[in-house]
């Protein structure tokens, strides 16, 4: 039987990803199919960590002509319901998952505690962490570098909607170009959107590995955690 790749990752989901074909909201299935696959590898050793998005309900930058910083704090509520969503739907497969709010709503939730966090994950629970840094001005993005570095996950699964990390859009644009390896530098100098040049930098400085690849493809994190070659693996020069 084979091993997995990594002992403790940390997994990027973004709000479009839990919304599914319905562009908007929460969708069941998706969902539910997203959390048999963290079971799989949970149950397999693999020491789990999860930052969710919250683009499905708002961003803050759909704030038009709004304050940013209101903005901001209410794109980290959008990340909350999608956390608590996603331990609803990990507890019913019984998967002991613990949410932690980096902004304190200790009716729904742990304040984010570092060492807190950890010891969750030594005890194969699952630790979700919403309400991004609990700053403005930071994406999601930039939360799941920081919690990686600080948790020393072996690597980020960036899961998006797309299979890979392209030149272009290639959704909108046939030619574009599929990238199977990049450096942080590549990433950087090609302007490329895979996560801001804030959490790039970061996971640069600290030599955090990303994966990025599609949840469309069924069993694609399964996949990732044994090594097989999808998507698109983003790593220092050395």
């Amino acid at each position: 039987m084979k091993t997995p790749l990594y002992k403790r990752v940390l997994l990027k989901l973004s709000g479009e990803a839990l919304a599914g074909t319905k562009g908007f909201g929460l969708d069941t299935e998706t969902i539910n199919k997203i959390a048999e696959e963290i079971k799989y590898i949970t149950e397999k050793g693999v020491q789990v960590a999860i930052v969710v998005g919250g683009g499905n309900f708002w961003r803050g930058r759909s704030g038009e002509g709004m304050d940013r910083t209101t903005a901001d704090y209410m794109g980290m509520m959008a990340t909350v319901i999608n956390g608590l969503a996603l331990q609803d739907a990990l507890e019913n497969i019984d998967i002991m998952t613990r949410v932690q709010t980096a902004i304190e709503m200790r009716q729904i939730a742990e304040p984010y505690i570092r060492r807190r966090a950890v010891r969750h994950l030594e005890k194969s629970r699952v630790v979700i962490f919403a309400g991004g840094t609990g700053n403005p001005y930071f994406s999601t993005d930039t939360t799941a570098a920081l919690r990686a570095a600080e948790i020393e996950a072996d690597i980020i699964l960036l899961a998006k909607k797309v299979d890979a990390v392209y030149d272009k859009d290639p959704h909108t644009y046939h030619d574009a170009k599929k990238f199977e390896e990049l450096t942080y530098l590549d990433v950087l100098k090609l302007e490329l959107k895979v996560m801001d040049s804030t959490a790039t930098s970061l996971c640069m400085d600290n030599r955090i590995p990303i994966k990025v690849f599609s949840l469309d493809e069924p069993e694609n994190i399964i996949k990732v955690i044994y090594g097989e070659r999808i998507g698109t693996y983003i790593h220092s020069e050395t």
